[in-house]
């Protein structure tokens, strides 16, 4: 199993967008579940977004709802989490995940191999 690779993250003002972005080559992502997950120290890693396999169902918690969109392109190469109206509190490194579902998905478990996760700095 390979570790998916996730890119994107960088420091912007709150209020402000970015759009991260999950690989792996290895895998067809139409056929797996994907979570956006993010950590600050101290805290457990959360997961904030989920699409389903296949159908593409989408999952948000309550803190990103309306305001994180994710997507996922036709030929299953890549997961994108679009952040607006980005706040302090969006802070984190941001990892992905590639599971056989969303159930629990907030919870990082059953979780294989973890990659390298992309920084995200909101200012005030």
């Amino acid at each position: 199993q390979v570790s998916p690779v996730e890119s994107g993250g960088g420091s912007v003002r709150a209020g402000g967008s970015l759009r991260l972005s999950c690989a792996a080559p290895e895998y067809n992502l139409n056929f797996y579940a994907i979570t956006w997950f993010r950590q600050v120290p101290g805290k457990e890693r959360e997961g904030v977004s989920c699409i389903s396999p296949i159908d593409g169902d989408t999952y948000y918690t309550a803190s990103v709802k309306d305001r994180f969109i994710i997507s996922r392109d036709s030929a299953g190469t890549a997961v994108s989490l679009e952040m607006n109206s980005l706040k302090p509190e969006d802070t984190a490194v941001y990892y992905c995940a590639i599971r056989g579902s969303c159930a629990s998905y907030t919870i990082p478990h059953g979780v294989g191999h973890w990659g390298k996760g992309t920084p995200v700095t909101v200012s005030s």
